[in-house]
Order: C-alpha cells, then structure tokens, then sequence
C-alpha cells in the first residue's frame, strides 16, 4: 500500500505553465505595437492632411474670390504744366487713345491738339476748317467708344470729325500717328436757318444714318443725312431731312440720341428732360428729374451702348435713367438708381467704352468711379483743385484732368467694379428690362452686352433640383433600406443589398446620357402614363399586400418568411406595363391628345423638355444607392435585444419597427438623407445633360434649371483667368463649399442631439 501511494506521489507533478514572454512572443507583440503606432499615426497624419486639404482649398476659393468685392485705387503721378497749354484756349474736351500714349484735346479756338499722355509734349496740332469769323460754341460725342466729334458753331453751323491713330513700326520702334478725318466732308452743316449760336450739340452715326440735333436758346433743330450705295453701278447718293419736333419752352442744357435713334433726350430747364420719338416725330414724355426744387441738373452723359442717361446736379447727386415699359405697355424714362458723391455741384461725367461704369468730376475737384448696374461707388477722391475738364482712357485705366493750367495724370485700378453683393444676390434692373429680375448671362454676340452675373437663380436652380432628386429618392431608399434591415429574409438581404449598392458605381455620365437623350423625350411622349405609374404603383403595392393579407393562411405559409416582396415583382412589372400602354389613351381621351399643349395652353405652364421631372427621376436614382446603403446599415445595427424585448413584451413587428428601431436608427437615416442631399446638391453631368441649362428661378417642374456646378463646368473654360466671370465662377464653387460646410455641420449636430435623445432606448 505504501509503495503503491509513493508510486502515485512520483508519477503526480504539477501542470505545465504556458510561458507568455518567450522571444518569439515579445517579438510579435513587439511588432503588433509597431503596426498599431504606425496606424494610429498613419489615420492621424491622413485625418489632418484631408483637414488641412479642405481647409486649403477654402482660402485658396476664398484668394480668389476677395478682389470682387475690393474697391478702386487711384495713383497721382506729377503734374504737367506744358508750354502750350498758356495759350491752347479754353479745353471743350479731351480723349485719350487706346495705347495711354497719346491725347487729344479740343479747344474753342477750333484746334486738335495732340499730346504725349506721359510727357505732356505737343505731338500734333490741327486747325480745324472753320468758317471765317466763326468760333466754336460747343461740342459733342456720339456713343462711349465711337471716335465721331461734333462742333455746334457760333454761325448756328455744325461739323463732324473723328479722331484717328494709325500704329506703325518704322525702325522695329512703336510708333502712333494721329490724325484728324472728315467723313461727311469739311463743309460745315446748317442747323440752325436763323444762324443762332448752337449752345448745345449731340449726334448718333449709323453705316447709313447719321442724325446731328442742336439748339440755340429754347430753339431745337435735328436733321438726318442718309447714304444709300447702288450695289449695281456703286454710286453713292445723299439725301438730308429735317425733323420737325414740338419746340421746347425752357432753355436747353443738354441733347443725347439713342443709339437706335428713335429716342431724342432734351434737358432743359432746372430740372426737366423732353423725350422726342424721332419716329414719330411726337412727344413721349416731360419728366421731372430732381424732387429738390433747390437742385438743378449740371452734368450728363450717356453710358456705353447708349440706353442710359447719367444726371449729375448741383448737390453733388448722380442718378441712371433709361426707357421702361409701364405695365400698360408704354415706354417712360424711370429714374433706376442713384448715387451720391458729395455736396459739391458735378462739374462733368465721362461714361467708360467697355463696362456700365462713369466717372464724375466735381467743383471741388473730387473725382469720383462709379459703377451703375452693380450700384457701387468704388471711389471719391480729391484729385484737382477746383473744377476740371478730363479725359478717360477706353480701357478706364488712366485719367488726365486739365485744371488750373495744368494736367494731372492719374492711374486708375478699377478690375472688378460689375460685382456687388447686391448685384449677386438681389434682383437687379437691366437696361432693356421692364422691372428688376434675376438674370445670369455671363456673354452675349453683341459688344453692348453687359455681363448679368447673379447666383440668385443658380442657387435656387441647384436647390430645385436636390429637392425634387430627394423627393424621388428618400421615400423609396429610406423604406427599402427599413424592409431590407428589418423585415428580409437574410439570405435574400445578401442578394438585394450589393446590387443596390453596386447602382452607385454607375457613372453619372452615363446616367446624364441616358436623361438627356432618352429618358427625356421618352417622358414628353408619355407624360400621362408617367404620372399615372407614380400614382398607381403605390396603390398596387399596397391593394397587393391587402390581397395577400386575406389569403388563407395555408396559402400565406407557403411563402418563406422574409420573402414576401417577391410576390411584388410581377405586381410592379403589370402596373408599369399598365400605366404606359394606356398612356395614348388616356392623352386622347382626357388632354386633346397632347398633354404637352394641353399643359402649355390651357394650363399656361411652360413645359421644356429637359426639364426638373427628368432631372429628379434621373437623379433620385443616383442619389438612392447612398442613402439606401448608410440607411440600411443603421437599421440592421439596432441591438437585436431591443428587437426582441420588444416582441417579448407584446408589441406587434410593425409596433416594433416604428417605435423603436427607427428611432434607435434615426442618427444614421438622418445622416444618410444629409449625404444624399449633398449628392444631390453636388451633382454636376446629370443636371448638365438633362436640364438645358436654363437659369430661371421657377419651380415649375416642367421648366429647366441651372445649378452652380454645372454652370462651373459649362462655363469655366470660357472664362478669362483673373477676370471678373471667372472669379464669380470660383465664388460658386465657394458658395457650394459653404452650403456643404454648413448643411454637414447641422446634419451632425442634429445626428448628435437624436443619439443622445433615443440612447436610452
């Protein structure tokens, strides 16, 4: 027994201790804490690099973006006291030539002198042919940018010159040459019979037209030369007529001619201007043009394209008027904007050649840049001492003023004076328009285009088509992501959930293709059985579900749990087949076979055929596969005790699934509907191919739309760089980035505040 218990206590040891610091272990976990250091640097370093990406490419827009809204800058350079200016005479005018090198100035002794802008050297003088014992008694221009001058006489006579610069290049060295040319020839013009002085002179040429108006005191005279070349024989026959108008009862101050020449504006008097149809030969209107019965008009001009009348008066105030329909359909001269630039009376306005902006110069010698449509007042700055007669250069980049016996350059740097938040963002009233409206129109044929830059109606354009996009997408991608979650078979949850999410690879190119050219004549050939699948599919799905519901559960059984949807395939195919076989008939018998002018004409709705509808079934189904995928993953997520404790208690599935799973998943459907939107928002080929890129602010769903990131990609290659369009342009893309910025930042506080409020579920 003894041995048999010492046999036992020998064979007996204790268990074998496993040993966790052998070298091959420390050296895997060694390694494991390397990898897991280099990942949580690698996610760090990635993390801040997209951060700071993000954060880059904000101010870099925001670089961009900031010398829109910077204001004008004037530089003084020495004064020029030249030897010819003592006796040249009393400056009329004076025009500066393309290259800022040279400038002419016309006196009222009759002479064009040309000087170097830099210098203030004589270069050239001519004498112009007047008669003998004549002067000078005034002078006018036709429209910003035509080189046509016109003399009013003390004989009551008139002559019309234009000033040219030949470039040439003798010696490999730049030379300008500039001269004087008499198109309708050195013989002066009668205008006034009774020889009165013309105190006031205005003319407007056209290839074939040419009319000149002057007055003597109250006294108006307007006549027309016309051209007319035989194409056969190429002889060139004149013929002139005078235009009889209703005499004026106050002194004239000032005389423009529409460029169109069916309008002719006399300002007269203190305060008052006559509007004359030259095609009628009638009175359109007296207007009052100051409601201060103290204040007088002192200065005028007309703007480039010559719609506009810019009135300056003796308070220092500036203000735009142009023709405008009434609502009766007339055209008045309306009073548009105003402008203030000092109390001193304006002495002179010069309209800049390219853009819708002027310069004013004061008594006090403030010069003044302004721009009419964007409403600026980019500068005032004293500049002379006392009034002045100046000159602009055609591309408003540098000023002379003769003042005092002297000339004072100047150089103006005025980039960006048509962009204004106003102009951005509130209607504004164009010339030619009837009433203030939202207008983008970046280009146009025509050189008296003005750039119409507002976001207004691309914004709304990229809001109208997320909404009807999520309109689409949310209900169905929400409830598909609920029933796949929840409700489906899990074998039959593995089939469905890749292939809508594999939807998402879909290149929205191809989807943009697809809508502009298919999908889009296809629903304006069949816009009653569209509408008829989007209001019966519902109704089928739901009549199919009641059905089933009422089958005897011997039937019922027969269908696994969590297929059931199955049985909606066939229901879903009959109804669509239903709704567009019927389409042509339901056209005849309820929309007079065409319910495209049954919508145009009798409803009074615009229909294009790219329109919001298209965009919306074309982008919904690009926007589903993003919110079904996050939806769907936040649903299943939900504890499955929740689930269960639920059905324990007595609640019904759907009792279930209301109260509790959607609220315990609402964060993420919340977040998945965020990052739809800003899909949605985002989208660039499928609004750019399927919506005819018109900016119009109407949320008819018939009517296209522009969006911001299509008016980008359209626009951005036509763009000058640096250039007013093409900051606006980078200005979208900034306004996208803050809406994304902002929309993201709501979303994820609303996300938090619904966890911390459904945690407790």
């Amino acid at each position: 027994m003894n041995d048999l218990a010492n046999s036992t206590m020998t064979t007996t040891s204790p268990p074998k201790r496993i040993d966790f610091n052998t070298p091959e272990l420390q050296r895997k976990r060694r390694i494991r804490a390397l990898k897991d250091r280099l990942t949580r640097w690698y996610v760090l370093v990635g993390g801040l690099a997209v951060l700071g990406a993000i954060t880059l490419i904000f101010f870099f827009l925001a670089y961009v973006v900031a010398p829109l809204f910077q204001g004008a800058s004037l530089t003084k350079e020495d004064a020029l006291t030249p030897a010819w200016i003592q006796d040249a005479g009393k400056p009329l005018m004076i025009s500066i030539e393309e290259q800022n090198q040279v400038a002419m100035r016309v006196s009222d002794k009759g002479q064009a002198l040309f000087f170097n802008l830099e210098t203030g050297a004589e270069l050239k003088r001519v004498d112009l042919p007047l008669p003998a014992g004549t002067s000078v008694a005034s002078i006018g221009e036709d429209q910003p940018g035509s080189p046509l001058v016109i003399l009013g006489l003390s004989n009551g006579q008139s002559m019309v010159f234009r000033h040219t610069y030949k470039v040439s290049y003798p010696d490999g060295k730049k030379t300008i040459s500039p001269a004087i040319e008499y198109p309708y020839g050195e013989t002066p013009i009668v205008l006034d019979d009774a020889g009165r002085p013309l105190e006031h002179v205005a003319l407007n040429a056209t290839d074939t037209k040419l009319v000149i108006a002057g007055s003597a005191g109250s006294h108006l005279n307007v006549l027309t030369l016309s051209r007319e070349e035989n194409m056969m024989t190429g002889e060139v026959t004149s013929e002139q007529k005078r235009v009889e108008l209703p005499q004026m009862t106050e002194p004239v101050k000032a005389i423009f001619i529409d460029p169109r020449q069916q309008w002719l504006y006399v300002i007269n008097g203190r305060a008052l201007a006559d509007v004359f149809s030259l095609r009628d030969k009638s009175l359109n209107g007296r207007y009052k043009l100051l409601e201060d019965g103290n204040a007088e008009v002192t200065a005028s001009t007309q703007l480039v394209g010559g719609i506009s009348l810019i009135v300056g008066n003796s308070k220092g105030g500036l203000a735009q008027w142009f023709m405008a329909r009434d609502p009766d359909g007339e055209q008045r001269l309306k009073q548009i904007r105003t402008f203030q630039m000092g109390t001193a009376p304006i002495v002179e306005i010069t309209a800049e050649e390219r853009r819708k902006g002027f310069t004013a110069l004061d008594a006090s010698g403030q010069f003044g840049v302004f721009h009419s449509t964007a409403h600026r007042t980019l500068l005032v700055d004293p500049v002379v001492d006392g009034p002045g007669v100046f000159g602009l250069s055609p591309r408003a980049n540098h000023v002379i003023v003769e003042a005092g016996g002297k000339l004072q350059p100047l150089l103006l740097d005025n980039p960006h004076p048509e962009v204004s938040w106003s102009a951005l963002w509130s209607k504004v009233w164009y010339e030619n328009y009837d009433e203030p409206k939202y207008v983008w129109q970046s280009t146009a044929a025509n050189t008296d285009f003005e750039p119409k830059m507002s976001l207004a109606p691309l914004t709304f354009g990229t809001l109208k088509a997320a909404f009807y996009a999520m309109l689409l997408a949310a209900p169905l991608a929400v409830a598909a992501a609920i029933y796949t979650a929840y409700f489906m078979a899990p074998s039959l949850r593995r089939k469905v959930k890749p292939v809508i999410e594999l939807m998402e690879a879909m290149p929205t190119v191809i989807l943009g293709f697809f809508a502009g050219l298919f999908l889009a004549p296809y629903v304006e050939g069949h816009l009653p059985g569209i509408f008829s699948l989007l209001m019966l599919l519902p109704i089928g799905i739901l009549v199919a579900g009641f059905v089933f519901s009422r089958l005897p559960e011997s039937i019922r059984l027969r269908v696994p749990d969590g297929w059931e949807s199955a049985i909606l395939i066939p229901v879903i195919l009959f109804v669509g087949w239903l709704s567009l076989y019927m389409s042509p008939y339901l056209e005849t018998w309820f929309f007079g076979g065409d319910m495209r002018m049954w919508i145009s004409h009798d409803l009074g709705i615009t229909y294009d055929q790219r329109n919001a509808l298209v965009v919306g079934l074309a982008m919904g189904f690009a926007v589903i596969p993003n919110i079904y995928s996050i939806a769907e993953d936040a649903v299943f997520s939900v504890p499955r005790g929740l689930t269960l404790g639920s059905l324990a208690l007595g609640a019904t599935p759907w009792q279930t699934m209301t109260r509790v799973v959607i609220l315990t998943a609402s964060p993420g459907i919340f977040s998945a509907l965020m990052i739809g939107m800003g899909r949605a928002v985002g989208e660039t080929m499928i609004v750019l191919m399927a919506t005819g890129n018109t900016p119009v602010m109407e949320m008819n769903l018939f009517e296209g739309l522009r969006t911001l990131a299509a008016n980008v990609a359209v626009e951005m290659p036509e763009s000058e760089v640096g250039g007013s369009h093409y900051r606006v342009l980078f200005l979208s893309a900034l306004v996208l980035l803050l809406f994304t910025f902002i929309m993201n930042t709501l979303a994820e506080l609303i996300r938090q505040r619904l966890r911390k409020k459904y945690s407790s579920l």
